[in-house]
């Protein structure tokens, strides 16, 4: 689990924004973070919101995010954080500027096709 002040993947400086992105770079806990941005859900649920990931990646992340202390279990449910709503907050610019790339991308692709 990358965490501030200890070296991690690719930076040996310690510095938070480095422990961020190493956390946020593994494969599937974005997607994660993200299928519990309206609401809670189980293990199972979460599974199948993405795209049926197996049950052995999905509890190492959870595990991630609990640590991280992005989500946490409250019964059978996980759920965001103050800290995790705060990060889903502080990337919405990312998704603003997707849906624009994701336009331009599709208009010059349309422009390039032949008639």
């Amino acid at each position: 689990m990358p965490t501030p002040g200890s070296p991690v993947r690719g930076s040996r400086t310690g510095r938070p924004i480095m422990a961020l992105l190493d956390l946020l770079g593994r494969r599937w806990l974005l997607r994660i973070t993200w299928e519990l941005r309206d609401q809670p859900a189980g293990f199972r649920q979460l599974q199948l919101r993405c795209d049926d990931m197996s049950p052995s990646v999905l509890s190492q992340r959870l595990h991630e995010l609990k640590e991280a202390e992005v989500l946490e279990l409250l019964g059978d449910q996980y759920r965001l954080t103050a800290e995790g709503r705060e990060l889903l907050t502080i990337l919405a610019p990312l998704r603003a500027w997707a849906t624009r790339w994701a336009q331009r991308s599709h208009a010059g692709a349309a422009r390039a096709a032949p008639d």
